[in-house]
């Protein structure tokens, strides 16, 4: 049987209100910038056997955002609903407890016994006042930071891998196989494809 999204449990309604240092509530229209990675809503999976339902990704608030009766509403953080899997563009966010500040929604860049995956966070910059009088006020904004990876074994996750000694480290059985993918490749550790690569190599070796 298919599920409704009115069968499963109700959320909650998006706030869509940041707070300054002055006590003050914005509201997303009234800050600069965006508090999505795509403000656009995209059909999407979120269970098995639920029907599918519109979402997008709040990067900044760590939710993910669905429509309903002509309002938006936050889907709950439960384990049923912890791998969402997006249409257009085709793309999957899983809700990982990595055990530090950042655990929450990550993009799933590969999916396997080793597995990499994208923290996306934007974060709230509040107005800065003119320091002087030729100098003009900076308006709130919403800023997006780069991206932070994770690459998952069953030790852990390896958060920000940093270079090929620390590669190495985690996957002591697959030093030599490693020692030649690294002569052979460049690797960026951070950069999302050269990661991607470098993953993908682990699950075939």
């Amino acid at each position: 049987m298919i599920l409704t999204r009115d069968a499963f449990s109700q959320g909650t309604a998006l706030s869509a209100m940041v707070n300054t240092r002055t006590g003050k509530s914005l509201t997303y229209s009234e800050v600069a910038g965006s508090p999505y990675v795509n403000v656009n809503f995209s059909m999407a999976k979120i269970a098995e056997n639920y029907e599918k339902i519109a979402v997008r990704y709040n990067s900044y608030a760590d939710q993910i955002e669905f429509e309903r009766n002509g309002s938006i509403m936050v889907l709950p953080k439960e384990t049923l609903f912890s791998r969402i899997e997006i249409e257009t563009p085709k793309q999957t966010i899983v809700n990982l407890e990595t055990n530090d500040e950042l655990s929450g929604y990550f993009y799933e860049i590969v999916n396997g016994k080793v597995a990499l995956y994208k923290k996306v966070k934007t974060i709230f910059i509040d107005t800065k006042p003119a320091s002087n009088s030729y100098s003009t006020e900076e308006p709130a904004h919403f800023k997006l930071l780069d991206p932070i990876f994770y690459i998952k074994n069953d030790k852990g996750y390896i958060k920000k891998p940093r270079n090929q000694k620390e590669i190495i480290a985690q996957f002591p059985d697959k030093k030599d196989v490693l020692n030649v993918f690294f002569k052979e490749n460049k690797i960026k550790f951070d950069k999302e494809d050269d990661l991607k690569k470098l993953v993908s190599y682990l699950n075939k070796n």
